[in-house]
């Protein structure tokens, strides 16, 4: 098994699909895995420490394996077949390891909500994961001149938005 962390999600401008990006602990390697938009918005509500007023599908799970007494020690991506991924919850209660089947976008929902680590199996990575090159000459977090004329658009619309109506409106 191959530690990740969750890179990012992203959203398909096309169809509006969105992507978590799984990478692997100290290279370039990446597992991109298509979610659906509620696994999406709850992996990212706890990513960014949104308070929600009433706990979402995958809170109450927490708390009902907190509730039983049990624990998650790790979830990990373990196979992909027919280009579904499938995933397992490795559960510990009184001493008694549990593997429990799961959608990996359930998985990581858990996974963030508890702080367990997050694993993917070496065979899904040779079948899905990306190797990305950095491109000779650039500096990892350094932008050019070029570059942030080509971002300013994006800089403008997101010093437009208004983060304190976004919190009131989640409530």
């Amino acid at each position: 098994m191959v530690e990740m962390t969750i890179d990012s999600i992203r959203v398909s401008l096309m169809n509006y699909q969105r992507v978590v990006i799984l990478k692997e602990k100290g290279t370039n390697r990446y597992l991109p895995i298509w979610i659906g938009p509620a696994e999406a918005d709850a992996i990212a509500v706890k990513l960014q420490n949104i308070e929600l007023s009433r706990p979402l599908t995958h809170d109450l799970l927490q708390s009902v394996i907190s509730t039983l007494g049990a624990s998650v020690d790790y979830i990990v991506v373990s196979g992909l077949k027919e280009d579904t991924f499938y995933a397992r919850l490795a559960l510990s209660i009184d001493g008694v390891k549990l593997d429990i089947d799961a959608r990996p976008s359930d998985a990581l929902a858990l996974a963030v909500r508890v702080g367990a680590p997050i694993y993917a199996e070496e065979s899904v990575l040779e079948k899905a994961g990306i190797i990305l090159e950095e491109e000779p000459g650039k500096s990892e977090g350094k932008v050019d001149e070029q570059e942030l004329k080509g971002l300013s658009a994006y800089k403008d619309f997101i010093n437009t938005l208004d983060l304190e109506d976004f919190k009131k409106r989640q409530s």
